[in-house]
């Protein structure tokens, strides 16, 4: 996965958040301060949305929001241990980390938002798949069709200049129906 939110940020950040904030559980800010301490972790740490999806996940909340206080999330496992999730992070410093912290109006907090990535891991929604699918094949089906007119006018024209009269009227009838269309 490339990282785009670059670590000092990612820091910054995290050290804005847990003064800003108090955490439902306080080992949940020990874990972020444990991640902090190590840049290649840092380099693994991408806040998103929903992270249940991801294959390793930490939900934390603050006090101010009526959320699960800590959930460690790995493959299909779930805790609520945090010196688990700690022995997990600490033993498997390869893996990306994806972090869901649950506060208070944080869509409005532009401090968030800088750092929030976008989850690879969320399901595909099929209604949108399938209507990204259709505009596709309609903008194709369009660029063909605008295509085809525009040779059917250069083979019209040189019909024209040719004199030749049965080619350019069976032309101009192919052009009439496509632009019917």
């Amino acid at each position: 996965m490339n990282n785009a939110v670059p670590v000092m940020e990612k820091r910054d950040f995290l050290k804005w958040f847990l003064d800003q904030y108090q955490l439902k559980r306080r080992e949940c800010a020990w874990l972020l301060n444990f991640l902090m301490s190590d840049d290649i972790l840092m380099e693994r740490v991408h806040f998103v949305e929903q992270a249940e999806y991801c294959p390793k996940a930490l939900m934390i909340s603050a006090n101010d929001v009526d959320s699960v206080p800590f959930a460690f999330h790995k493959n299909q496992h779930v805790t609520m241990d945090a010196e688990k999730s700690f022995h997990d992070i600490r033993l498997n410093r390869n893996e990306d980390i994806f972090v869901q912290l649950n506060f208070k109006n944080k869509q409005s907090i532009p401090q968030y938002m800088a750092v929030l990535e976008e989850n690879p891991y969320l399901p595909i929604n099929k209604e949108e798949a399938n209507v990204n699918s259709l505009l596709a094949e309609m903008i194709l089906d369009q660029s063909i069709r605008s295509h085809r007119l525009t040779m059917l006018e250069e083979e019209i024209d040189q019909a024209l200049i040719k004199g030749d009269e049965k080619t350019f009227h069976e032309l101009v009838k192919q052009y009439k129906a496509l632009k019917a269309l």
